[in-house]
Protein backbone atom coordinates (compact mmCIF):
# COMPACT_ATOMS: atom_id res chain seq x y z
CA UNK A 1 0.00 0.00 0.00
CA UNK A 2 1.27 3.76 -0.60
CA UNK A 3 -0.35 6.38 1.66
CA UNK A 4 0.67 10.50 1.43
CA UNK A 5 -0.06 12.30 4.70
CA UNK A 6 0.10 16.28 4.68
CA UNK A 7 2.77 16.61 7.44
CA UNK A 8 3.42 20.30 6.84
CA UNK A 9 2.11 21.28 10.27
CA UNK A 10 6.01 19.82 11.09
CA UNK A 11 7.62 22.75 12.58
CA UNK A 12 4.84 25.73 12.43
CA UNK A 13 4.22 25.49 16.25
CA UNK A 14 0.82 24.08 15.62
CA UNK A 15 0.91 22.56 18.78
CA UNK A 16 -1.95 20.01 18.85
CA UNK A 17 -1.67 19.42 14.81
CA UNK A 18 2.11 19.22 15.34
CA UNK A 19 2.45 16.71 17.87
CA UNK A 20 -0.12 14.94 16.41
CA UNK A 21 0.97 14.35 13.21
CA UNK A 22 5.04 13.56 14.73
CA UNK A 23 3.79 11.03 17.01
CA UNK A 24 1.56 9.12 14.28
CA UNK A 25 4.51 8.79 11.65
CA UNK A 26 6.52 7.66 14.20
CA UNK A 27 4.37 5.03 15.31
CA UNK A 28 3.42 4.37 11.60
CA UNK A 29 7.48 3.09 10.62
CA UNK A 30 7.05 0.82 13.99
CA UNK A 31 3.72 -1.13 13.14
CA UNK A 32 3.75 -0.91 9.36
CA UNK A 33 7.06 -2.21 7.75
CA UNK A 34 5.23 -2.75 4.37
CA UNK A 35 3.13 0.18 3.65
CA UNK A 36 5.15 3.11 1.95
CA UNK A 37 4.41 6.32 2.91
CA UNK A 38 4.80 9.62 1.49
CA UNK A 39 5.15 12.86 3.83
CA UNK A 40 4.73 16.40 2.65
CA UNK A 41 6.52 18.90 4.52
CA UNK A 42 7.22 22.74 4.51
CA UNK A 43 9.35 23.46 7.28
CA UNK A 44 13.37 22.81 7.25
CA UNK A 45 13.55 21.39 10.23
CA UNK A 46 10.63 19.01 9.24
CA UNK A 47 12.52 15.97 7.99
CA UNK A 48 14.50 15.63 11.29
CA UNK A 49 10.78 14.23 12.45
CA UNK A 50 9.78 12.01 9.70
CA UNK A 51 11.22 8.36 9.49
CA UNK A 52 13.73 7.88 7.61
CA UNK A 53 12.41 5.14 5.46
CA UNK A 54 9.65 7.40 4.57
CA UNK A 55 9.71 9.56 1.14
CA UNK A 56 9.09 13.42 2.04
CA UNK A 57 8.58 15.96 -0.20
CA UNK A 58 8.09 19.93 -0.25
CA UNK A 59 5.06 21.82 0.04
CA UNK A 60 4.50 25.30 0.44
CA UNK A 61 4.44 26.79 4.09
CA UNK A 62 0.92 29.33 2.10
CA UNK A 63 -1.66 27.31 2.55
CA UNK A 64 -3.35 28.72 -0.83
CA UNK A 65 -0.54 27.53 -2.79
CA UNK A 66 -0.19 24.07 -0.92
CA UNK A 67 -3.66 23.28 -1.40
CA UNK A 68 -4.41 24.50 -4.79
CA UNK A 69 -1.39 23.66 -6.46
CA UNK A 70 1.52 21.50 -4.56
CA UNK A 71 -0.53 19.08 -2.67
CA UNK A 72 -2.65 18.07 -6.56
CA UNK A 73 0.57 18.22 -8.25
CA UNK A 74 2.25 16.06 -5.85
CA UNK A 75 -0.79 13.54 -5.43
CA UNK A 76 -0.91 12.64 -9.41
CA UNK A 77 2.62 12.33 -9.50
CA UNK A 78 3.28 9.63 -6.71
CA UNK A 79 -0.54 8.34 -7.20
CA UNK A 80 -1.41 7.02 -3.61
CA UNK A 81 -4.00 4.88 -2.26
CA UNK A 82 -5.45 7.58 -0.39
CA UNK A 83 -4.53 11.19 1.46
CA UNK A 84 -4.47 12.04 4.93
CA UNK A 85 -4.85 15.26 6.15
CA UNK A 86 -5.91 17.77 9.30
CA UNK A 87 -9.26 19.63 8.87
CA UNK A 88 -8.79 20.78 5.06
CA UNK A 89 -7.76 18.97 2.24
CA UNK A 90 -6.71 19.86 -1.20
CA UNK A 91 -8.93 21.98 -3.79
CA UNK A 92 -8.77 19.11 -6.25
CA UNK A 93 -8.16 15.17 -6.35
CA UNK A 94 -9.23 12.08 -7.22
CA UNK A 95 -7.58 10.64 -4.25
CA UNK A 96 -9.33 9.46 -1.29
CA UNK A 97 -9.27 11.63 1.73
CA UNK A 98 -8.75 10.62 4.87
CA UNK A 99 -9.70 13.47 7.21
CA UNK A 100 -8.72 14.45 11.05
CA UNK A 101 -10.94 17.02 12.67
CA UNK A 102 -10.09 17.29 16.28
CA UNK A 103 -13.09 19.72 17.18
CA UNK A 104 -15.61 22.10 15.28
CA UNK A 105 -15.05 24.72 17.87
CA UNK A 106 -15.12 27.18 14.67
CA UNK A 107 -19.11 26.09 14.52
CA UNK A 108 -19.37 25.91 17.84
CA UNK A 109 -18.20 28.76 18.98
CA UNK A 110 -17.09 30.83 16.26
CA UNK A 111 -17.04 34.23 18.55
CA UNK A 112 -12.98 32.89 19.09
CA UNK A 113 -11.60 33.18 15.83
CA UNK A 114 -11.21 35.94 13.63
CA UNK A 115 -14.04 36.53 11.28
CA UNK A 116 -11.93 35.36 8.15
CA UNK A 117 -10.65 32.54 9.97
CA UNK A 118 -13.81 31.43 11.01
CA UNK A 119 -15.69 31.61 7.76
CA UNK A 120 -13.33 29.90 6.09
CA UNK A 121 -13.04 27.10 8.55
CA UNK A 122 -16.70 26.63 7.66
CA UNK A 123 -16.15 26.03 4.10
CA UNK A 124 -12.93 24.31 3.50
CA UNK A 125 -13.90 21.48 6.22
CA UNK A 126 -17.45 21.45 4.94
CA UNK A 127 -16.34 20.44 1.45
CA UNK A 128 -13.38 18.36 2.63
CA UNK A 129 -15.90 16.65 4.90
CA UNK A 130 -18.37 16.06 2.21
CA UNK A 131 -15.71 14.31 0.41
CA UNK A 132 -13.99 12.23 2.87
CA UNK A 133 -14.07 8.36 2.67
CA UNK A 134 -13.31 8.50 7.02
CA UNK A 135 -13.58 11.12 9.13
CA UNK A 136 -11.03 10.70 12.64
CA UNK A 137 -11.22 12.68 15.70
CA UNK A 138 -10.12 12.46 18.90
CA UNK A 139 -13.31 11.87 21.17
CA UNK A 140 -16.63 10.45 21.46
CA UNK A 141 -18.09 14.35 22.25
CA UNK A 142 -15.88 15.69 19.14
CA UNK A 143 -17.36 12.68 17.26
CA UNK A 144 -20.93 13.68 18.07
CA UNK A 145 -21.02 17.27 16.94
CA UNK A 146 -18.96 16.21 13.61
CA UNK A 147 -22.02 13.86 13.23
CA UNK A 148 -24.61 16.34 14.57
CA UNK A 149 -23.14 19.37 12.21
CA UNK A 150 -22.22 18.10 9.01
CA UNK A 151 -25.30 15.54 9.26
CA UNK A 152 -23.31 12.29 8.17
CA UNK A 153 -23.76 8.78 9.27
CA UNK A 154 -21.97 7.76 12.35
CA UNK A 155 -20.03 5.06 10.54
CA UNK A 156 -18.15 7.60 8.88
CA UNK A 157 -16.63 8.85 11.40
CA UNK A 158 -14.03 6.69 13.81
CA UNK A 159 -12.55 8.14 16.82
CA UNK A 160 -9.18 7.63 17.92
CA UNK A 161 -7.35 9.32 21.01
CA UNK A 162 -4.99 11.11 21.47
CA UNK A 163 -2.27 10.12 23.64
CA UNK A 164 1.22 11.24 25.39
CA UNK A 165 4.63 10.98 24.31
CA UNK A 166 7.15 8.89 26.17
CA UNK A 167 9.00 11.74 26.66
CA UNK A 168 6.41 13.24 29.22
CA UNK A 169 7.18 11.40 32.73
CA UNK A 170 8.00 11.95 35.76
CA UNK A 171 11.19 14.22 36.84
CA UNK A 172 12.86 15.48 40.15
CA UNK A 173 11.46 18.86 40.95
CA UNK A 174 14.83 20.54 42.00
CA UNK A 175 16.30 19.61 38.56
CA UNK A 176 13.05 20.77 36.89
CA UNK A 177 12.47 24.10 39.03
CA UNK A 178 16.27 24.88 37.96
CA UNK A 179 15.63 24.55 34.45
CA UNK A 180 12.41 26.74 34.57
CA UNK A 181 14.73 29.40 36.46
CA UNK A 182 17.38 29.42 33.51
CA UNK A 183 14.88 29.93 30.93
CA UNK A 184 12.18 32.17 32.17
CA UNK A 185 14.01 33.37 35.31
CA UNK A 186 10.98 32.24 37.67
CA UNK A 187 11.89 31.14 41.44
CA UNK A 188 9.65 29.19 43.52
CA UNK A 189 6.58 27.23 43.30
CA UNK A 190 4.18 27.81 40.32
CA UNK A 191 1.13 27.44 39.02
CA UNK A 192 1.13 26.31 35.36
CA UNK A 193 -1.23 26.35 32.05
CA UNK A 194 -0.12 25.77 28.35
CA UNK A 195 -1.98 26.91 26.03
CA UNK A 196 -1.38 29.35 22.49
CA UNK A 197 -2.85 32.63 23.72
CA UNK A 198 -6.55 32.50 22.49
CA UNK A 199 -9.93 33.61 23.75
CA UNK A 200 -11.06 29.69 23.87
CA UNK A 201 -8.66 28.96 26.29
CA UNK A 202 -9.71 31.20 28.99
CA UNK A 203 -6.40 32.56 29.88
CA UNK A 204 -8.53 36.02 31.52
CA UNK A 205 -10.46 33.46 33.95
CA UNK A 206 -7.63 31.92 35.31
CA UNK A 207 -6.28 34.99 36.41
CA UNK A 208 -9.04 36.31 37.82
CA UNK A 209 -9.10 32.72 39.80
CA UNK A 210 -5.59 33.08 40.13
CA UNK A 211 -5.86 37.11 41.77
CA UNK A 212 -9.11 35.14 44.00
CA UNK A 213 -6.43 32.52 45.37
CA UNK A 214 -3.54 34.81 46.41
CA UNK A 215 -5.61 37.69 47.83
CA UNK A 216 -7.51 34.78 49.97
CA UNK A 217 -4.08 32.70 51.04
CA UNK A 218 -1.48 35.21 51.12
CA UNK A 219 0.75 32.64 52.90
CA UNK A 220 0.88 30.84 49.36
CA UNK A 221 4.24 32.07 47.22
CA UNK A 222 3.14 30.88 43.87
CA UNK A 223 3.47 32.51 40.44
CA UNK A 224 1.56 32.06 37.28
CA UNK A 225 3.46 31.28 34.36
CA UNK A 226 1.50 30.90 30.64
CA UNK A 227 3.32 28.74 28.31
CA UNK A 228 1.81 29.46 24.80
CA UNK A 229 1.90 31.21 21.35
CA UNK A 230 1.51 34.74 21.10
CA UNK A 231 -1.32 35.24 18.77
CA UNK A 232 -3.58 38.25 17.70
CA UNK A 233 -5.52 38.13 21.26
CA UNK A 234 -2.55 38.03 23.08
CA UNK A 235 -2.41 41.84 23.48
CA UNK A 236 -5.35 41.75 25.77
CA UNK A 237 -4.50 39.25 27.77
CA UNK A 238 -1.40 41.14 28.47
CA UNK A 239 -3.09 44.67 29.58
CA UNK A 240 -5.14 42.53 31.97
CA UNK A 241 -2.26 40.98 33.64
CA UNK A 242 -0.47 44.55 33.96
CA UNK A 243 -3.84 46.15 35.50
CA UNK A 244 -4.10 43.00 37.76
CA UNK A 245 -3.06 42.95 41.78
CA UNK A 246 -0.74 39.94 40.68
CA UNK A 247 1.17 41.54 37.65
CA UNK A 248 4.73 40.92 39.46
CA UNK A 249 3.62 37.11 39.81
CA UNK A 250 2.48 36.13 36.31
CA UNK A 251 4.73 35.13 33.72
CA UNK A 252 4.95 34.67 30.03
CA UNK A 253 7.12 31.78 28.74
CA UNK A 254 5.90 31.64 25.19
CA UNK A 255 6.14 28.40 22.73
CA UNK A 256 8.16 25.97 24.48
CA UNK A 257 9.65 22.68 22.61
CA UNK A 258 7.99 19.27 24.09
CA UNK A 259 11.95 18.87 25.29
CA UNK A 260 11.68 21.91 27.62
CA UNK A 261 7.96 21.62 28.64
CA UNK A 262 9.01 18.42 30.35
CA UNK A 263 10.63 21.12 32.91
CA UNK A 264 7.79 22.91 33.13
CA UNK A 265 4.85 20.15 33.85
CA UNK A 266 7.70 18.45 36.19
CA UNK A 267 8.78 21.89 38.41
CA UNK A 268 5.00 22.82 38.61
CA UNK A 269 2.74 22.44 41.68
CA UNK A 270 -0.29 22.63 39.89
CA UNK A 271 -1.61 22.35 36.42
CA UNK A 272 -4.57 24.31 35.47
CA UNK A 273 -6.54 23.82 31.95
CA UNK A 274 -9.11 26.65 32.58
CA UNK A 275 -10.63 26.29 28.28
CA UNK A 276 -13.95 26.57 27.10
CA UNK A 277 -14.12 24.18 24.74
CA UNK A 278 -11.75 21.15 23.24
CA UNK A 279 -11.82 18.32 21.26
CA UNK A 280 -9.60 16.42 23.53
CA UNK A 281 -6.84 18.52 25.62
CA UNK A 282 -3.85 16.96 25.31
CA UNK A 283 -1.92 19.16 28.00
CA UNK A 284 -4.17 17.31 30.72
CA UNK A 285 -3.09 13.91 30.05
CA UNK A 286 0.56 15.15 29.29
CA UNK A 287 0.47 16.86 32.97
CA UNK A 288 -1.03 13.99 34.34
CA UNK A 289 1.99 11.79 32.41
CA UNK A 290 4.96 13.97 34.25
CA UNK A 291 3.37 13.32 37.71
CA UNK A 292 1.27 16.52 38.40
CA UNK A 293 -1.81 17.44 39.85
CA UNK A 294 -4.63 18.56 37.31
CA UNK A 295 -7.61 20.94 37.71
CA UNK A 296 -9.71 21.46 34.45
CA UNK A 297 -13.07 22.62 33.05
CA UNK A 298 -16.39 20.02 33.02
CA UNK A 299 -16.77 21.26 29.92
CA UNK A 300 -16.69 19.79 26.20
CA UNK A 301 -14.15 16.89 26.14
CA UNK A 302 -11.98 17.70 29.00
CA UNK A 303 -14.23 15.65 31.82
CA UNK A 304 -13.95 12.32 29.00
CA UNK A 305 -9.85 12.85 29.11
CA UNK A 306 -9.46 13.75 32.52
CA UNK A 307 -11.83 11.12 33.60
CA UNK A 308 -11.68 10.92 37.47
CA UNK A 309 -7.85 11.60 37.48
CA UNK A 310 -8.63 15.47 37.82
CA UNK A 311 -10.51 17.90 39.91
CA UNK A 312 -13.21 19.48 37.86
CA UNK A 313 -14.69 22.91 37.87
CA UNK A 314 -16.92 25.37 35.46
CA UNK A 315 -14.98 27.12 33.38
CA UNK A 316 -17.38 30.16 33.43
CA UNK A 317 -17.07 30.25 36.72
CA UNK A 318 -13.77 32.02 38.45
CA UNK A 319 -15.06 31.37 41.89
CA UNK A 320 -15.10 27.93 41.14
CA UNK A 321 -11.59 27.35 39.88
CA UNK A 322 -10.17 29.31 42.53
CA UNK A 323 -11.83 27.27 45.11
CA UNK A 324 -10.43 24.04 42.85
CA UNK A 325 -6.76 25.60 42.64
CA UNK A 326 -7.25 26.38 46.49
CA UNK A 327 -7.94 22.95 47.53
CA UNK A 328 -5.28 20.75 45.21
CA UNK A 329 -2.61 23.56 46.39
CA UNK A 330 -3.78 23.54 50.30
CA UNK A 331 -4.54 19.53 50.57
CA UNK A 332 -1.15 17.81 50.52
CA UNK A 333 -3.35 14.49 50.30
CA UNK A 334 -5.57 15.61 47.67
CA UNK A 335 -2.78 16.92 45.28
CA UNK A 336 -0.74 13.49 46.27
CA UNK A 337 -3.75 11.34 45.49
CA UNK A 338 -4.33 13.07 42.47
CA UNK A 339 -0.59 12.76 41.03
CA UNK A 340 -0.46 9.10 41.72
CA UNK A 341 -4.22 8.66 39.61
CA UNK A 342 -3.32 10.91 36.84
CA UNK A 343 0.33 9.07 35.55
CA UNK A 344 -2.09 5.66 36.20
CA UNK A 345 -4.62 7.52 33.72
CA UNK A 346 -2.66 8.96 31.11
CA UNK A 347 -0.38 5.44 30.70
CA UNK A 348 -3.66 3.61 29.48
CA UNK A 349 -3.40 6.13 26.36
CA UNK A 350 -1.11 5.37 23.96
CA UNK A 351 0.05 6.47 20.01
CA UNK A 352 1.09 2.98 19.22
CA UNK A 353 -2.45 2.21 20.19
CA UNK A 354 -3.75 5.31 18.33
CA UNK A 355 -1.33 4.51 15.17
CA UNK A 356 -2.82 1.49 14.81
CA UNK A 357 -6.34 2.60 14.83
CA UNK A 358 -5.44 4.95 12.24
CA UNK A 359 -3.84 2.39 9.81
CA UNK A 360 -7.01 0.37 10.54
CA UNK A 361 -9.09 3.72 8.97
CA UNK A 362 -6.77 3.37 6.10
CA UNK A 363 -7.02 -0.14 5.24
CA UNK A 364 -10.72 0.07 5.33
CA UNK A 365 -10.47 3.04 2.82
CA UNK A 366 -7.75 1.36 0.52
CA UNK A 367 -10.06 -1.90 0.72
CA UNK A 368 -7.32 -4.27 2.20
CA UNK A 369 -8.44 -7.21 4.53
CA UNK A 370 -5.53 -8.14 6.35
CA UNK A 371 -5.90 -5.28 9.04
CA UNK A 372 -6.14 -6.71 12.20
CA UNK A 373 -2.84 -7.76 12.44
CA UNK A 374 -2.00 -4.14 13.10
CA UNK A 375 -4.23 -3.62 15.79
CA UNK A 376 -3.27 -6.74 17.61
CA UNK A 377 0.33 -5.72 17.34
CA UNK A 378 -0.38 -2.40 19.32
CA UNK A 379 -2.90 -4.43 21.40
CA UNK A 380 -6.12 -2.68 20.36
CA UNK A 381 -9.29 -5.00 19.56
Amino acid sequence: MRFSVDAHAIGCHLTGNEVYIRNLLKEFARLDQESKIVAYISKPRAPEYVPERFETRWVSENPYKRLAWDLPRHLAQDKPDLLHVQYTGPLRTSIPLVVTIHDVSYLELPEYFTRFRAAQLKLTVKRTVERAAKILTPSEFSKGAIVRHYGIEESRVVVVPNAVSSRFRPMDRAVARTAVETRLGVKGPFILTVGDLQPRKNHLGLLQAFETVMRANPKLKHQLVFVGKETWYSGKLHQAVAASTVADRVHFAGFVEDADLVSFYGACDLFVYPSFYEGFGLPILEAMACGRAVACSNSTAMPEVADSAGLLFDPNDASEMARAMSDILLDSELRARLERLGQQHAASFSWQKSAAKTLNAYYEVAGVAQRLDVAVKAGVA
